[in-house]
């Protein structure tokens, strides 16, 4: 069975960066399509970044776009995202997602329901 491990969530100050992880373990992260949402309080759980099954392709919510790098270490079977010029409304839970069986290699997805496999989400808090 498939398991995704979030971790690297925590509280900086606006403007800075982290580094989240996502470890896969039950399967290579080379053989999924990965993806990461984020939910904020009170709101819906949203697309931030997905990574296709290839590793060659990625895509980017607008609001993160410029400012994160989505990308996989397949000896770690870890994808990562990787943010910078964090704000405050950045603030939220961010979760992986992890999907097998992509059409073709090079697919992109950013609904959620195209997700086969959920972490436990790690909080991200960025003060002003």
């Amino acid at each position: 069975q498939v398991q995704l491990v979030e971790s690297g969530g925590g509280l900086v100050q606006a403007g800075g960066s982290l580094r989240l992880s996502c470890e896969v373990s039950g399967d290579t992260v080379s053989s999924h399509a990965m993806g990461w949402f984020r939910q904020a309080p009170g709101k819906e759980r949203e697309f931030v970044a997905a990574l296709s099954e290839s590793g060659g392709h990625t895509y980017y919510a607008e609001f993160i776009k410029g400012r994160s790098t989505i990308f996989r270490d397949n000896a770690k079977n870890t994808v990562y995202l990787q943010m910078s010029s964090l704000k405050p409304e950045d603030t939220a839970v961010y979760y992986c997602a992890g999907r097998s069986g992509s059409q073709t290699i090079s697919m992109i997805y950013t609904k959620e329901e195209r997700y086969n496999y959920w972490g436990q989400g790690t909080q991200v808090t960025v003060s002003s």
